[in-house]
């Protein structure tokens, strides 16, 4: 890769598409400022920048909003992050490594290539879910990153991540489970029936994304016909 990205502190998992909010010890009220009470304010940055970004889009999206929200002053977030482009590209380099490290994690290269399919595709759409407003921004509100070094670190995490799928068909195709299909139009098709969730699924709705992706892989690989 071009450049290393900088280390930024990884977000733990959110459930039901929303920040989980960050509580000062001991009921200490918060202080307009640089917050002395959160254990990770470089985080919890990302966290309500997400979310946002994902209700008003990266543009219309202000520093003074993102501040306001979080009971900082404006000189607070710059002491972690110089720019609203740059709390974009972390959001977008935080999502793209926790959606190929959960995937590599769920696929287990001892089953079959229909098995290691739906784990997959299960784990894409849980971390969708669990990570909804990333997710939101990153396809739905994109600006365009501007340092190309972590663009470069942006493309080959999703080259991964979409290599580990090309991966898991080829061996199907191999084997037999799967009938000659190209991987490379196969896995563009299953990202996109994944990822494109995000357009109209609600982790607050009735189905669970993981029930989703098992409806998805039934029909990709039992087909339409009856």
């Amino acid at each position: 890769m071009a450049e290393t990205a900088p280390e930024t502190a990884p977000l733990p998992p959110r459930r039901r598409g929303r920040p989980p909010k960050v509580a000062a010890p001991g009921g200490a009220a918060a202080r307009l400022g640089r917050p002395p009470l959160m254990a990770d304010p470089r985080a919890e940055i990302l966290r309500q920048a997400a979310q946002l970004f994902a209700q008003k889009g990266y543009v219309e999206s202000s520093l003074n909003e993102l501040a306001a929200a979080m009971n900082y002053s404006k000189g607070a977030i710059y002491n972690y992050f110089s720019s609203k482009q740059e709390i974009y590209d972390a959001i977008i380099i935080f999502t793209l490594t926790g959606l190929y490290e959960t995937a590599a994690r769920a696929v287990n290269e001892a089953d079959p290539p229909v098995e290691r399919l739906k784990q997959f595709m299960m784990a894409h759409a849980r971390f969708l879910a669990d990570n909804y407003d990333c997710f939101v921004t990153m396809l739905v509100g994109f600006s365009g990153m501007a340092n190309s070094g972590l663009k470069d670190d942006a493309l080959a995490l999703r080259d991964a991540h979409e290599g580990l799928l090309r991966r898991i068909l080829q061996d199907g195709v191999a084997d037999g489970s799967f009938r000659e299909v190209s991987a490379a139009m196969t896995g563009r098709a299953v990202l996109s029936l994944l990822s494109w969730m995000v357009r109209w699924f609600k982790p607050d709705g009735g189905k669970s994304a993981e029930e989703v992706a098992q409806e998805y892989h039934d029909l990709l690989v039992r087909g339409l016909m009856a």
